[in-house]
């Protein structure tokens, strides 16, 4: 008996619509509920406010962390009954439209002084079980975790930073939000969605499966249009890129010129070799990525092996001189080129917030001496500006560089890291970087309790950042 035959690419989506009315129909027609069974559905209404009821005046001084997690479940901030004073309905209801607008799972909650705080965020996200970035407000303290599918440690660090002199709650939640929203992945999870149960009309669906069958061709037609310019838009994007793929290459091509290494030269041993080796290596494979590169998205593998190549060299390096071998640390921010960084320093970019960056030896002179990094600037319609001021293509080339989920929080509140964030950069080029992958974000799916409870270990102002409980230290400076 011969198979049926499959429908392939736009056809099968345009037609998926139709079916979905089509089983909405079916389902109307066959559980339309009798007037007579919606009196035992009141009947349970009214058992159940009884129970909540019941279980308000039981209430306990502290909240439980499961009810909590419940509201979140519903509504992306939750303000306790005795924090109502920290922020009022309004502006709680305001929050929640921008996030719910935005479509990313971030979840708020103001909680009053002296709720307990041991292993909170662990245990808000185990109850919650919806993959996010979760920001607590309590009392007069703030701080925040995520899964790093959504934001990266470094960039929740960042974050929380940027906000953490503000005392006004409503202040800073929605300096919070703003911030968080431009840099965050993922999308909101379904169980945001209304839940006020109203029913749509058998007229309503069927006027609407006719349009989308009646529109099915045009529709068509649209699909291989957009497709053809969004080839276009790419192949354009590469070319631009390919400008300062190319530099790179041949810039790391003059350092093996440049090395003056033989593998038979005297006090040569086999652990150089095999270092001369691999830097060879990263460079045959960095040019052969390039040559077969047909989106900016595949600049990735190509930087990712300039780094390789360059770290091998550093190692080669230390052997001949006799230096203890390097730690493996990624390029120096300011210009990949200038090899793999020997420390992070503070820097603060313009009209930006500070930031831990990997650094160079002498980019790391520069700035302890008050001076500018040399930073590497790229050609864009404004003329010649640093690559994170750059477009979009930018994002998988400074990814190979800066792997492991580093970048994100490396890019907070510059013009390519809030670029990276958009859902139309990860349809358009992938994620780019870090644990994100090239099949963009993660976040808002029900994952219960499989996450990596590293990502929110710890209690209140503990775990990844900070020490131990509530009133720890660590890199948030004072308080907690």
């Amino acid at each position: 008996m011969k198979a049926a035959p499959q429908l392939q690419g736009p056809t099968r989506l345009l037609l998926a619509p139709a079916l979905v009315v089509l089983a909405l129909l079916t389902g109307l027609a066959a559980g339309a509920p009798s007037a007579d069974a919606a009196q035992p559905a009141t009947a349970a209404t009214s058992a159940t406010a009884a129970t909540n009821a019941t279980t308000a005046t039981r209430a306990t001084t502290a909240t439980s962390v499961s009810t909590i997690a419940e509201a979140l479940r519903k509504n992306p901030v939750y303000v306790d009954p005795a924090a109502r004073s920290q922020l009022s309905v309004a502006d709680a209801a305001d929050l929640s439209r921008q996030i719910k607008d935005a479509d990313k799972p971030l979840f708020l909650a103001v909680l009053p002084a002296g709720y307990p705080t041991r292993n909170l965020f662990n245990d808000l996200r185990t109850a919650t079980g919806i993959t996010g970035l979760y920001a607590i407000r309590l009392g007069a303290d703030f701080d925040a975790r995520a899964d790093s599918a959504v934001l990266s440690r470094a960039a929740v660090h960042n974050l929380v930073g940027s906000v953490k002199g503000e005392s006004d709650t409503k202040t800073q939640l929605g300096d919070f939000t703003d911030r968080a929203l431009t840099n965050m992945g993922g999308s909101a999870p379904f169980t945001w969605g209304s839940s006020d149960g109203g029913g749509v009309s058998t007229a309503a669906l069927v006027t609407v499966g006719a349009v989308l069958l009646a529109g099915g061709a045009g529709a068509y037609t649209l699909v291989r249009r957009n497709r053809r310019r969004h080839e276009e838009e790419q192949r354009a994007a590469l070319e631009e890129l390919r400008v300062v793929v190319d530099e790179d290459i041949t810039a790391f091509g003059e350092e093996l010129d440049r090395l003056d290494f033989h593998p038979a030269e005297a006090g040569a041993d086999d652990a150089m070799r095999a270092d001369y080796e691999r830097a060879l290596d990263a460079y045959d494979r960095a040019k052969s990525a390039m040559a077969q590169a047909g989106k900016p998205e595949d600049v990735r593998a190509v930087t990712e092996s300039l780094a390789d190549g360059r770290f091998s060299l550093a190692a080669l390096a230390a052997r001949r001189e006799g230096r203890p071998l390097p730690d493996r640390r990624p390029p120096c921010f300011f210009d990949p080129r200038h090899g793999p960084s020997v420390a992070d320093a503070t820097w603060t970019p313009p009209g930006g917030t500070s930031r831990e960056v990997p650094v160079c030896a002498a980019d790391r002179t520069r700035l302890a001496d008050g001076r500018d990094p040399m930073v590497r600037e790229v050609d864009t319609v404004y003329g010649r500006r640093p690559y994170w001021e750059a477009g979009p293509a930018y994002g998988p080339w400074a990814g190979g560089y800066f792997g492991g989920g580093l970048l994100p929080g490396l890019l907070i509140g510059t013009m390519l890291g809030g670029m990276m964030a958009t859902p139309a950069y990860a349809a358009d080029y992938g994620s780019g970087y870090g644990d994100f992958g090239a099949a963009g974000y993660e976040g808002g799916d029900l994952s219960g309790a499989d996450f990596n409870s590293d990502d929110f270990g710890g209690g209140f102002g503990g775990g990844d950042f900070g020490g131990g409980d509530f009133g720890g230290g660590g890199d948030f400076g004072g308080g907690f």
